[in-house]
Parts: structure tokens; C-alpha cells; sequence
């Protein structure tokens, strides 16, 4: 399994982007691919998944409707609208998947995860 994220840049405050993570060797229909990010000095966070069995959707407290996740199957890929930016979501994206669905509980902890994606960079300034 390989994940490819991009979509990353330097935007302005109140701007939006969308992150793309291209998905590749997957042998199985269930799975769940979730967003991550890491800013400096800080510990590695969950910011939201899509499940494929379901299409069900998880997203941090912090995302306050502000971000979409999404996908296409065809594309083998999923997205991560990001909406009105600020400056504190400055950091590292990520994008990882499990072979398995995950629970309201299970899916913003890292080690639930078997597959990382190398990360792409947003950058919230004016």
C-alpha cells in the first residue's frame, strides 16, 4: 500500500486549499483512510477519516465545520477540503490508512494505523 499526499501551500487567513491523497495496492474493501497533522513541538493529531465500507465520516473538535472529507473511488482518492483557514492550522498533513474500519474511539490515534503517506505542508500567514 502507498499513499501519496499532496495539495499543500502557504494561504492566507480565511482561504481555503484541498488535499489530495492518491491511494495505491489496496487488496481489500474495507478500510479507513484518515488526515493527521503535526505542527511544531507538537504531538501528531487526528483530523478526520472516510471509512469505505460506509462512507461514514469522523472529524475532530476542532475542525468546527470548517473542513470536508471526501472521496473518489475511481480516482483512488480522497480529499481534505480545507475552509477558512487560521494561523493554528499551520502544520504537516498527513494522510494513513488501516485495512480494517474504525471507530468513533479508534480513528484519530495514530498507531491504529498501519500506512503513512509522507505529508504535505500548509502554511496559514499573512
Amino acid at each position: 500500500v502507498q499513499l501519496q499526499a499532496s495539495g499543500g501551500g502557504l494561504v492566507q487567513p480565511g482561504g481555503s486549499l484541498r488535499l489530495s491523497c492518491a491511494a495505491s495496492g489496496f487488496t481489500s474493501d474495507y478500510y479507513t483512510i484518515g488526515w493527521f497533522r503535526q505542527a511544531p513541538g507538537k504531538e501528531r493529531e487526528g483530523v478526520s477519516c472516510i471509512r469505505s465500507s460506509d462512507d461514514t465520516t469522523y472529524y475532530a473538535d476542532f475542525v468546527q465545520g470548517r473542513f470536508t472529507i471526501s472521496r473518489d473511488n475511481a480516482k483512488n482518492t480522497v480529499y481534505l477540503h480545507l475552509n477558512s483557514l487560521e494561523s493554528d492550522d499551520t502544520a504537516v498533513y498527513y494522510c494513513a490508512t488501516v485495512r480494517r474500519r474504525l471507530g468513533i474511539l479508534q480513528w484519530s490515534r495514530p498507531g491504529y494505523y498501519d500506512y503513512w503517506g509522507q505529508g504535505t505542508q500548509v502554511t496559514v500567514s499573512s
